[in-house]
């Protein structure tokens, strides 16, 4: 378990930070990026769900992925070839297997598209848009950081999954999709 007693150590005034292998990064560092970027996500996510407005189960779930997005961040913050006296915390497989079921149940109360979805509709659905937007960053920053150092595959797939699963809940939070707002090819071209 982590104890935080003192919150500053001034040991980041440099522009570097410490892993979880004890090893300093600059802070504009690939991989540091990849999970601050999961952190605002789940920043993102925490403001959906204190406003409100959800329903129970998928609140439930919302509650379960930020808890999940402080492990990617843990797996991220420690380099897969890290010699650590302790096992790292590491996204795995049966994370992935969750996410998919929760996408396929959500889904499964959701007319088919016939057109992609502008975000909006409710402030909660707009605000899981946003979500999604946020870990598709995350996404490209740790295919980025995977094509010079090691990223777990079952992190990769995780977060993959996480924007598949925010898209559907943005439907969901919209009354099952029935106030999304769809675009409209060239709508305004000719105004």
């Amino acid at each position: 378990m982590v104890t935080l007693n003192k919150i500053y150590t001034r040991t980041g005034d440099d522009g570097s930070t410490a892993l979880g292998n004890g090893e300093r990064r600059k802070k504009f560092d690939l991989r540091v990026a990849s999970y601050g970027t999961v952190d605002e996500a789940n920043a993102v996510i925490g403001c959906v769900r204190a406003a409100g407005g959800l329903d129970e189960a998928l609140d439930r779930m919302l509650a379960r992925i930020q808890n999940d997005l402080f492990d990617l961040g843990a797996d991220l913050a420690t380099p897969e070839t890290a010699d650590l006296p302790y096992e790292p915390l590491r996204i795995v497989a049966a994370q992935v297997d969750r996410i998919e079921r929760e996408i396929d149940d959500l889904n499964g109360r959701l007319k088919p598209l016939k057109s992609f979805v502008l975000p909006g509709g409710s402030a909660a659905s707009a605000q899981l848009h946003l979500a999604r937007t946020v870990l598709r960053r995350a996404e490209r920053l740790m295919v980025e950081l995977a094509e010079h150092e090691s990223v777990g595959e079952a992190a990769l797939r995780y977060v993959n999954r996480l924007s598949d699963f925010f898209f559907v809940a943005a439907r969901v939070a919209n009354r099952d999709g029935a106030d999304d707002v769809l675009w409209v090819p060239g709508q305004s071209r000719g105004v």
